[in-house]
């Protein structure tokens, strides 16, 4: 039996939750702080899922309100852009750790990212979910599965320089605009989480032209790695 009652699903998008719902059993519907939060089982497995919707502030409300409602561990599931040179189109990256890189408190002496007067800015994800996260993901893809820090920002990345500055700064693995702000209310709350991220662009200039594209690729990939998951998760 699983040591968690309820697992608590995050996508950002709807086009990441879309399989989700076709195939688990949804029994009810809560209504929490403007968001739709889907109670169910899958593989026997107690879930909520919900859409957060972009943006930090959005990811954050949501995070809140799905553990108030019961959530015990927390999967956040989506795609992003490729920061690490080596991740293509496709690639998965499960979460080490997640960070703002859009906290820049550098002009009163605070490391990029590092959030003042607080004890931790880099919100290590939790070790058994990132295991089970990587077998999924191997299983789920033919691609490569990267173990790396994940970058959050409401920003849309599609400049190669700002891409070699993440590189630079943070030695990230992928960007995308929630992740950081699940993994610290899942922190400030002792609720163990991990963000699965595929890789649907490689968040430089050619962003625009791809995103929409291989957003339906990533979606698939992403819920392959969750099912995957909540199997493991119901065997434990």
């Amino acid at each position: 039996m699983s040591i968690y009652r309820t697992i608590g699903i995050i996508g950002a998008m709807a086009e990441e939750l879309e399989l989700l719902h076709r195939h688990a059993q949804m029994e009810s519907e809560t209504v929490k702080a403007g968001l739709v939060f889907y109670r169910g089982t899958l593989h026997g497995m107690n879930i909520i899922a919900v859409k957060s919707g972009v943006g930090k502030v959005n990811a954050a409300v949501c995070t809140q309100a799905l553990i108030d409602l019961g959530a015990e561990c927390i999967l956040f599931t989506g795609v992003a852009g490729a920061v690490d040179s080596s991740l293509t189109i496709g690639d998965i990256v499960v979460s080490t750790a997640c960070v703002q890189h859009d906290m820049d408190v550098t002009a009163l002496g605070f490391a990029p990212g590092a959030i003042p007067y607080q004890e931790i800015s880099v919100f290590p994800a939790d070790e058994e979910l990132r295991s089970l996260a990587v077998r999924a993901s191997r299983d789920a893809v033919n691609g490569r599965v990267l173990e790396g820090v994940v970058l959050s920002g409401d920003q849309f990345i599609a400049s190669r320089d700002k891409v070699q500055s993440l590189r630079d700064v943070f030695q990230g693995a992928c960007a995308e605009m929630e992740g950081a702000a699940v993994a610290q209310v899942a922190h400030m709350n002792g609720i163990p989480y991990v963000v699965i991220r595929s890789m649907s662009d490689q968040a430089d200039g050619s962003a625009h032209m791809n995103f929409a594209e291989f957003t339906v690729l990533a979606a698939g990939q992403s819920y392959a790695v969750i099912e995957g998951m909540v199997r493991s998760l119901q065997q434990a």
